[in-house]
This record gives C-alpha cells, structure tokens and sequence, in this order.
C-alpha cells in the first residue's frame, strides 16, 4: 500500500490522517500512433503522479493522488474510432463535484495534473476560483515540466519520440516493435498564423495525420523514457510541496 494513492490505500490509515494538497491526474482515452495503446495517456498520468507524489510524501508532504479520469477533450478526433470524447462542460461539471467535496472536507488545494494536450483545465480553475474562494486550484500539463530538447531529438507531440520512450519504460509489454509504428508525419495548416502559433484553430486529427501519431517515434528508448520522468517527477514533486506549504492568503512575494 502506497499512503500517498488514494485507490491503494484504506480508511483505516486515511481517517486521521492528514491531507494538505491533492492531485488529480486527468488523462485521455484516444489512438496513439499504430504502436501504442489507446490508455497511454492515462499509463502516463498514473506514472507521474505516483513517482512525483512518493518524492514529496518522503520530503514530508502530506499529499494524496486521487484515481486517474480517464477521458480528455477529443473534440477535434470524433471520426477516430474509439477516441472517447468529454466535452470542457463536463470536464467542469466533474471538477466542479470534485472541488466541492474538497472543500466541505477542509482539503484546500488542489494540483489538476494534465497528461493531454487537449485538456485545457486554465478557464474551469478561473470559473471554480470564483465559487470557491478559499481554495487553491492549481493546474499543470506535466510534459512541460521538464525541458523534452534535453532528453529527445524528434519534434512532436503525440505518440512521439518523447510519449514512446516512456512507453517503453512504463509498459513496454503495450507497444508493438517501432518498425510498425508510422512516422507520425503531421501536415501544417496553411494559414500562416496558425502555422506560426499566434493564432489557434483546433487540429481536425484526420486531416493532420495519417497514422494518429504527431512525431516521429523512431529514435524513442526506454533510457530516455526514463530519465525524462525522473527530472519531470522532481519538479512537480516540489511543487506539491511548495502548493502545500504556501499560505493561501499569503501567496504572492516581491
């Protein structure tokens, strides 16, 4: 039993003990390339909050990782078979009963980890910091808490060189020899803002990518894979550890 993973643990060692920030990891349930499975950004999500909350348990951190949602916004996938869909309205439906039990409880923070570009938890947290007040909602898209240009060379963003190589440390009985995998080839818009990143228009999966994959997954390595969650898991690790021990009402500094 981890103490720290709310499904592993038992009201027996929860009911007096104490809990100063949660997470909740939030992953998607969508095709990842030919190579790898439909769960890896939940696989992923599991991992980082696991590893990120056993280093700051072990620093002194009161911190509990709640069940992984497994379903993300796939809006832009909905001719990708299977792709499971939650709308942003539902996403802040299901925080919004998430936050409410937190907060009856006295549990005040709140760490939403995101494992899937799609989620985009910034406008839900504004809308849910003004019927909770008191509470201390915190987002990160845990990808970008380490620096990917130090561990991966290939550009991308889906089933890449980066989510293969965690694959491959994490459950390489999951994905399929990389010789089966596509390129992972992605067509660019032909709207220069869009291609330029001052203007956004959501990726129609279909058009952009033949394979599913954004990326080219040839080069990914268990070695990789593993160092990259590492540096990612101390990061996070101390900002758990920061959010938990930040006075609310005393939170900003010069």
């Amino acid at each position: 039993m981890r103490p720290y993973i709310l499904a592993e643990t038992n009201w027996k060692a929860l009911k007096d003990q104490d809990v100063d920030v949660v997470v909740l990891p939030w992953g998607a349930t969508e095709a990842h390339n030919y190579h790898m499975p439909y769960a890896t950004d939940v696989i992923e999500a599991d991992a980082i909050a696991a590893a990120s909350a056993k280093i700051a348990w072990e620093n002194g951190t009161k911190v509990m990782v709640l069940p992984t949602i497994p379903f993300g916004v796939n809006t832009g996938q909905a001719d990708i078979k299977l792709d499971i869909n939650l709308n942003p309205s539902t996403q802040l439906a299901i925080l919004d009963d998430i936050v409410a039990v937190l907060n009856r409880q006295g549990i005040k923070k709140l760490l939403v980890l995101n494992s899937h570009g799609g989620n985009d938890f910034k406008p839900m947290l504004r809308e849910l910091g003004l019927r909770y007040p008191e509470m201390f909602l915190v987002s990160c898209f845990w990808i970008q808490a380490a620096d990917r240009k130090q561990f991966f060379d290939a550009p991308g963003d889906h089933a890449d060189e980066m989510e293969t190589s965690l694959l491959l440390h994490l459950r390489p009985d999951l994905v399929l020899p990389l010789e089966e995998a596509g390129e992972g080839k992605e067509r660019k818009s032909k709207i220069k803002g869009i291609r330029e990143g001052w203007a956004w228009s959501e990726r129609q999966w279909s058009m952009v990518t033949a394979d599913t994959g954004v990326g080219n997954p040839k080069a990914a390595t268990k070695e990789k894979g593993a160092a990259f969650l590492k540096a990612a898991a101390q990061n996070i690790a101390g900002l758990l550890s920061e959010i938990a021990n930040v006075a609310i009402n005393d939170r900003y500094g010069d």
